[in-house]
């Protein structure tokens, strides 16, 4: 399949649509990380951000403090989230056991 033709307005549009969307990604994981916003927070905002909800589960989870990459694929496996989920694809219990899993954290 080949990609459609543009034209010069298009493309500049659709550019400007994903650096905006890598953005809001950025920012929240930054946010993330310094413990500015929660995960309960970030996958509430999912839920209206077509940007936050393409994130990968298991990117949101390494930005937070204290998880790297083998903690958060650790509690994916527990969790029986896949490695390629992505927040929108999140079910209710995935959920659940992920908010839960960080409040017994804390």
């Amino acid at each position: 399949m080949s990609l459609p033709d543009l034209d010069p307005e298009q493309r500049r549009a659709a550019l400007e649509k994903a650096t905006d969307a890598r953005r809001e990604r950025a920012e929240a994981k930054q946010q993330l990380k310094a413990g500015d916003i929660t995960l309960a927070a970030v996958l509430d905002a999912a839920a209206d951000s077509e940007a936050l909800a393409k994130m990968r589960v298991s990117d949101v989870l390494e930005a937070m403090p204290a998880m790297g990459p083998i903690k958060a694929e650790r509690l994916m496996e527990e969790l029986r989230i896949a490695r390629s989920r992505r927040l929108r694809g999140l079910g209710p219990r995935q959920r659940a056991a992920l908010l839960d899993a960080f409040a017994r954290r804390s």
